[in-house]
């Protein structure tokens, strides 16, 4: 039979020609996330994790509500994890993805920044008043200064400031020479 439009009649021929044949369900795998699984795809961790760390906690915690994902999860993310058992061990792509976009937002901050310190110029300083370049410029220094990850020494451990606070000791009266005074 050629391809084409053909008259009903010379269809309905051609269907008594085909064999009645049972139709067969095959059910193809499920992608995505199944009835009960709940794990969390790496990309919306990693978009949680940037989002906690870029616009802050909580705009992270709403966007983690929406999705059904809980606080604690969000913050696990934020450091990296899988999850809040894998603190110790956390995913090179979360953390790799999170630092890129602490790059670039910070990279960002510095180009602003450097406008706002360019725009400080003699000129506005003897004419104009200056603070509020000057606090463009201390904010802009400010979130680079969150932005950038921890520093930490070659052991892994953060560093943290150390204070060193020396008190005297103390002494008793009879250590000190008594002296008497008449009026």
């Amino acid at each position: 039979m050629a391809i084409g439009i053909v008259s009903d009649a010379d269809f309905e021929r051609e269907l008594g020609n085909v064999l009645p044949t049972k139709p067969q369900i095959i059910e193809l795998p499920h992608k995505g996330r199944s009835d009960g699984d709940v794990n969390v795809p790496e990309s919306l961790r990693k978009i949680i994790g940037e989002d906690a760390v870029l616009n802050g906690s909580k705009s992270a915690i709403a966007l983690a509500e929406s999705l059904g994902i809980s606080k604690s999860s969000v913050s696990a993310y934020k450091n990296g994890a899988t999850s809040t058992t894998s603190y110790h061990n956390p995913s090179q792509a979360i953390i790799g993805h999170i630092n890129k976009s602490r790059a670039r937002a910070t990279k960002r901050a510095g180009k602003t920044l450097n406008a706002a310190l360019a725009a400080i110029t003699q000129e506005k300083l003897d004419y104009t008043d200056a603070k509020d370049l000057a606090a463009i410029a201390k904010n802009m220094s400010g979130i680079i200064k969150d932005l950038e990850p921890p520093q930490s020494n070659e052991d892994g451990s953060i560093q943290k400031p150390q204070f060193v606070v020396y008190a005297p000791t103390f002494r008793d009266e009879r250590s000190y020479d008594s002296i008497t005074v008449s009026e």
